[in-house]
């Protein structure tokens, strides 16, 4: 690789390493807790204790061929792929406690599927829509650059931190009252607004090549993205569920917030991967975009570099 390139990539000796780390779904405690599980989630959540759950994030495979690990999820008609949707979902869905949350990924395809059955099962709360900013150039269509994340709350009763998900932009039109800054505020040089987030998210930088959370999974998500979701929907302590692990983004986020895990995943590759990610995160807590407390916008900050390091010991 090149110098700057920071893909995490195992060798066959540390993927074995660390695959030894993760749960088999025959060797599970009693209450799972901060772990990995390498076996297929339609046979692992069966095991899992309903109603334990706090805060589902699953981002399952969008409707497309494409090739996770050793194995290809192959697109298929859609019927097919609401049949995939619906007997996931009857699996998750008792595992949630009553004031818990559930975020679902999709693109937009597979989103005309997945609202539908979310509406019928639980409270749909809102539709998330952010540029991925990533995506080939198409001849004869407009580029695919947008995904949505469907956000339902089993209950009335759940929770959202509005003020653990602001985004600071910048302020171009600086009114004054009383010669004092109006609605925003000043430190030197910097003019900003610590505004509420919407539902359209416009400041997601998709993990690549020079960035330390990098993998070679075919559809990982941001740091970034997934802990808007963790902190406005769940408490540190709370346990959180990904059905679809890949390589660990949720678990690795969770632990850098001070939540716990449980996170499933069928490639023993991709396993091994979260593990070592795990590993790092207990390291260092630093999540890229988020600064005391606070989501800054695309390429804010100094030479474009925003990080935390959170210190919650």
């Amino acid at each position: 690789m090149a110098s700057r390139n920071r893909t995490l990539r195992l060798s066959p000796e540390e993927e074995e390493q660390y695959l030894a780390r993760s749960f088999c779904p025959d060797s599970l405690p009693q209450n799972p807790r901060n772990l990995t599980i390498c076996g297929d989630s339609f046979e692992v959540l069966k095991k899992l204790p309903p109603q334990s759950i706090d805060l589902c994030i699953a981002d399952p495979p969008y409707n497309l061929t494409k090739q996770y690990g050793d194995k290809v999820f192959a697109r298929c008609d859609a019927e097919e792929y609401r049949d995939f949707t619906e007997k996931w979902l009857e699996l998750v869905l008792p595992l949630l406690k009553p004031t818990a949350s559930l975020y679902v990924c999709s693109d937009w395809k597979s989103s005309l599927i997945i609202g539908p059955l979310l509406a019928d099962r639980i409270r749909l709360r809102s539709r998330i829509t952010w540029g991925r900013e990533k995506g080939r150039g198409a001849a004869s269509n407009w580029k695919n650059s947008m995904e949505d994340i469907w956000f339902g709350t089993v209950s009335d009763s759940y929770t959202f931190h509005l003020d653990a998900v602001k985004i600071r932009r910048k302020v171009l039109a600086t009114y004054r009252e009383n010669g004092k800054p109006k609605d925003w505020k000043e430190s030197g040089a910097e003019r900003y607004r610590d505004t509420c987030p919407s539902n359209f998210w416009d400041d997601i930088t998709v993990p690549f090549w020079s960035m330390p959370e990098n993998t070679d999974h075919p559809a990982q998500k941001p740091e970034k993205l997934i802990a808007k979701l963790i902190l406005a929907s769940s408490t540190e302590g709370d346990l959180l569920l990904d059905p679809f692990m890949g390589s660990g983004t949720v678990c690795v986020t969770a632990k850098k917030l001070g939540r716990d895990y449980i996170g499933i995943e069928q490639d023993p590759g991709y396993c091994a991967l979260a593990e070592k990610r795990l590993e790092e995160a207990g390291y260092s807590k630093r999540i890229q975009g988020l600064e005391n407390g606070v989501f800054l916008e695309r390429n804010a900050g100094a030479a474009g570099r925003i990080s935390l390091d959170v210190n919650r010991d």
